[in-house]
């Protein structure tokens, strides 16, 4: 089983500032030089919620192309690229040029977006968003994997794309859903599928009940899709939660070796990538989440 961090980009509550590059860049690093397979990276605009002041986010695929260029080995990937926010023959064209800058290393997770005030602040159709995403997978995933489409769509269309130098290898297209239709549109066109956020197994065994079943109903085999699961993991020695977050439901709390626990527990339960929030997120505790990995390897088995 792989294991991969996710790179935070947003603000921060009580500085209201983002992290600097240059910690984004020491982060991958660190998370490559420790061992783990991969980082990601997520895609928002803003975000506004009720009795909380608003507070930004760094771009997506400005950071994810310059993550490619100071990693070398790791993949990195997105969980997941809202394809409202752009036009999506463009989404495809940059992601073919990444995956050129990045030596063939990423993973193009797409979604089709939820936060409504992100959509309002820039001009983006909130309504109809799974038409708008199955139209978006019409056009991207072909692109990026044969390099060319011919579409027409009510939302969006492609003629006669092309994607001119063609792409080096077929990308591979990871969709994060839940819910029948999203389900079915995983089974149709995806290589990896993600659900988020857990702690234990529990509510991930649900899901992937739930992904299996679209699977047989598109009579494909379950074995042809990556499972990957988002999990939140906390070394309380090194940060203390408060006792209402510290749902084990929701976040996985322990030393090393509960922490291995639980991999070992997704891995036998067909996990094949896991996608670790690390809390906190320092060198210590990278370190700590690829010493797990170890200890899982020899308890999965």
């Amino acid at each position: 089983m792989k294991i991969g961090i996710i790179i935070p980009l947003g603000e921060d509550q009580e500085t209201k500032t983002c992290p600097p590059f240059s910690e984004t860049k020491r982060i991958a690093q660190a998370a490559e030089a420790a061992g783990l397979d991969s980082i990601w990276v997520y895609d928002h605009l803003l975000y506004r919620f009720p009795d909380r002041e608003p507070f930004g986010v760094q771009e997506c695929f400005t950071t994810w192309a310059a993550l490619a260029a100071v990693t070398n080995r790791v993949e990195i990937g997105s969980v997941v690229v809202c394809t409202a926010f752009r036009n999506p023959a463009v989404v495809a064209k940059m992601a073919v040029t990444l995956d050129e800058i990045s030596g063939g290393r990423i993973i193009l997770g797409l979604g089709a977006g939820w936060h409504k005030p992100e959509f309002d602040a820039f001009d983006l159709r909130f309504d109809h968003r799974v038409d708008q995403f199955e139209e978006a997978l019409k056009i991207i995933v072909p692109l990026v994997k044969q390099g060319e489409v011919d579409f027409q769509g009510t939302y969006t269309s492609a003629p006669n794309c092309a994607m001119l130098p063609k792409p080096a290898r077929e990308i591979p297209v990871l969709i994060a859903s839940k819910g029948p239709r999203m389900l079915d549109l995983t089974a149709e066109y995806a290589d990896q599928w993600n659900t988020a956020w857990f702690g234990g197994t529990k509510s991930f065994l649900a899901r992937q009940a739930e992904m299996n079943e679209a699977l047989d109903k598109a009579e494909r085999d379950r074995s042809s899709l990556t499972v990957t699961a988002g999990i939140v993991i906390n070394f309380p020695d090194l940060e203390a939660l408060d006792e209402a977050a510290n749902d084990p439901d929701k976040v996985i709390s322990g030393t090393v070796e509960e922490v291995a626990e639980v991999l070992a527990a997704y891995e036998r339960a067909g996990c094949e990538h896991v996608i670790a929030q690390l809390s906190p997120l320092t060198d210590e505790s990278i370190n700590r989440y690829a010493r797990a990995k170890a200890l899982a390897a020899t308890m999965a088995g």
